[in-house]
């Protein structure tokens, strides 16, 4: 089976080559989507071999970055995507962790969930605790099955049939959400896998502020009453 990983990246040019390099064992392709960086992230990921290098002109936001990378990957043929973050967060080594649910038939997508077995490493409390909220506004405003340990993960894999089906619209970091209620409201079969996230000084200052959750919370209300 055609594995193609999805990496957005937005002003990763310090990272991304060693991000990329540590998922290309574990993939058949990599698709590297530079959302409209005021760096050289495009030209770093360019120049990493087996790499596709995808370039928005303006930054539109992790979502729309997913979509244009699941999008390109179903050009290429792809049987299972995987969505893996820039940040280093995430530890591609347990991309098969994800995989082998799909390729054994198991699943159709599979959730990486921060919370099932090792604890984070490095996680401010506070950033426990938003995570927290967010899963109960998940189940309370999106119908999204409380069983769902981990409300964020950006680390997921789809197969062909899920990544076609699930057509999500939010741009920004509401994605997230919305990829989980159109999953389980859907006959797709969903599972969790623990995977081990790190939080560096440096990844939890680039990454998500505790103000985004109204952000997020305010993205997903409107798209509930906006028309397709």
């Amino acid at each position: 089976m055609k594995i193609i990983g999805i990496i957005p990246a937005y002003n990763e040019e310090k990272r991304i080559r060693a991000t990329a390099e540590a998922c290309l064992p574990f993939v058949d392709e990599l698709i590297v989507i530079d959302d409209g960086s005021a760096d050289n992230t495009f030209m770093a990921a360019k120049s990493i071999p087996r790499v596709y290098a995808i370039r928005h002109t303006i930054n539109r936001g992790q979502g729309a970055a997913l979509r244009t990378g699941t999008h390109a990957a179903l050009h290429l043929t792809a049987d299972i995507i995987v969505h893996i973050d820039a940040d280093g967060q995430h530890d591609p080594s347990q991309i098969p962790d994800l995989t082998h649910v799909i390729k054994s038939n198991q699943a159709d997508v599979v959730f990486g969930s921060r919370f099932l077995g090792q604890e984070p490493k490095g996680m401010p409390l506070s950033r426990r605790a938003l995570l927290l909220a967010g899963r109960w506004f998940n189940t309370f405003a999106q119908g999204i099955p409380k069983t769902i340990s981990d409300p964020q993960s950006g680390f997921r894999a789809l197969n062909r049939k899920a990544a076609v089906q699930i057509n999500f619209k939010q741009d920004r970091m509401a994605h997230a959400s919305e990829i989980l209620k159109l999953v389980t409201r859907s006959k797709l079969r969903w599972m969790e896998v623990p995977v081990t996230v790190t939080y560096t000084a440096d990844s939890l200052n680039k990454g998500q502020k505790n103000t985004d959750a109204l952000k997020i919370a305010w993205q997903l209300l409107l798209g509930i009453f906006t028309k397709s």
